[in-house]
Parts: C-alpha cells; sequence; structure tokens
C-alpha cells in the first residue's frame, strides 16, 4: 500500500473534490474543510466506531477498506456496507440525528481516514445549503439500497441472492473484457455471505455450482463473470 498523503498536501484537496457533499465548493471552501479535518490512521480489524458510540464524527476514507456491520445475538456478523473507494464517506447518519451510532464501523485492512466533527460539520452544512442537499441525495441512495438488500433477503433463494450479488460486483467494480465481465479483486466468500445472510459453506456450494456450469472462472482474487450470465439475471428482474 502506498504511503498515505500528509496533510495539506495537494492529494488531500483532490481528494475532497471526489467526495460528493464537497465536490461543488471553489478552492477557498475545499481549503476551509480541508482545515478543519483530523487524518487518523487504522490498523487492520481495528474498530473506527461502535455501535451505540455518540456519532461525534464524519469520516472521509483515504485508503484502506472499511465495513459497517451488526452482530447478531450468537456473534454472526452481517455487513450492511463496505467502503473502498478513496472519497467514500460515512458516519453522517448520527451527525443528523443526534443518535449513537446504529452499527460498528471496522478496518478491514490498514485504513487512512480524513475525520470532520460533528460541531464543524453542522456549521458547514448550515454555510453550504448544496452540501445538505447533496447529504440528503446520498441518504436516499443508502436508503434505496436498503430497501433492495431487504427486498432479496424476504424474496430471493440463496442462489438467487449470490446471483444477485455478482451482477452488483459487476456494475459496480467490473471491467469490460471479450470473455465478459471481471472483478479484479472479488470479495472474500465469508464477506459475501456476511452481506446476503447466509454462511461462507453456503456461497462456497453456490459460486463451485456456477463454474462449473460455466458462468464465473475464479482464479485467485480474480473472478470472470460471463456476459451471458448476467444478461440472464437482468432479464429475471
Amino acid at each position: 500500500m502506498a504511503a498515505p498523503p500528509s496533510p495539506g498536501s495537494p492529494a488531500i484537496r483532490d481528494l475532497l473534490r471526489k467526495v460528493s457533499i464537497f465536490a461543488h465548493l471553489d478552492p477557498a471552501g475545499l481549503g476551509a474543510i480541508e482545515r478543519l479535518m483530523e487524518i487518523r490512521h487504522y490498523s487492520g480489524e481495528a474498530v473506527i466506531a461502535g455501535q451505540e458510540d455518540p456519532g461525534d464524527n464524519l469520516f472521509v476514507l483515504v485508503q484502506g477498506k472499511v465495513k459497517v456491520v451488526l452482530y447478531g445475538d450468537s456473534g454472526r456478523e452481517i455487513i450492511l456496507s463496505i467502503f473502498k473507494s478513496p472519497g467514500d464517506f460515512f458516519g453522517e447518519m448520527s451527525l443528523l440525528d443526534n443518535q449513537p451510532r446504529s452499527a460498528t464501523i471496522l478496518a478491514v485492512e490498514p485504513s487512512t481516514l480524513l475525520v470532520l466533527k460533528r460541531r464543524d460539520f453542522q456549521a458547514h452544512l448550515e454555510a453550504h445549503p448544496r452540501s445538505a442537499l447533496a447529504v440528503l441525495t446520498q441518504l436516499s441512495r443508502r436508503l434505496r439500497h436498503a430497501d433492495e438488500v431487504i427486498g432479496n433477503l424476504a424474496l430471493l433463494d440463496v442462489y438467487g441472492r449470490v446471483a444477485r450479488k455478482l451482477r452488483e460486483m459487476a456494475e459496480a467494480d467490473g471491467e469490460e473484457t471479450e470473455e465478459g465481465v471481471v472483478i479484479r479483486q472479488r470479495p472474500t466468500q465469508q464477506e459475501m455471505a456476511a452481506t446476503i445472510g447466509t454462511s461462507r459453506e453456503t456461497v462456497s456450494r453456490v459460486l463451485s455450482g456456477l463454474a462449473r456450469h460455466g458462468h464465473i472462472e475464479m482464479t485467485g482474487r480474480r473472478l470472470l463473470i460471463r456476459r451471458g450470465f448476467l444478461v440472464e439475471q437482468a432479464g429475471e428482474d
């Protein structure tokens, strides 16, 4: 992993331009928000914020990988979201409703984050209504995604959930090739299982079956999804 950018570097300013709620700001506005942010580093598997903790900070991913999880009574992990693209932001919900964190935020691997305190975030929203509208837009998207996940859990069998997850991965991270759509860094089977509400063993069986039928090919972290399979899945919506 490359060394993270230092505070005040051009790389940080460029990163903030990728954050949807700050993208409209002029250079002076970006500079002002940058000066309010603190850079924090987390080791792999570190807890960034725990469920029921006070929601005091907005986080922006600089580099690394972060997941948002819930834990069942048995300790089973349910992954709600994974953030891995520089400029992804999270933690805004608790800043808006003044409620504790609704889930636990963990670093999957060594990660660097920009952190904006609640009072500074709220002052920024009051001074920049377009940022507030951008936050509402992002919350709406996340709510729609949550509705889709709930619908998948209620209406689709495990095969259907795995197939839908593969299609989502192809749309979000896929690279078009002559063979089909390639995912260069596919999630682990455990991560897939935790996002679709099943076990790693079940995901492994479904993926093995899809591979036997020629729908996918797995080589290390590389995953090839055949275009015909994606077209078939799209036709079932």
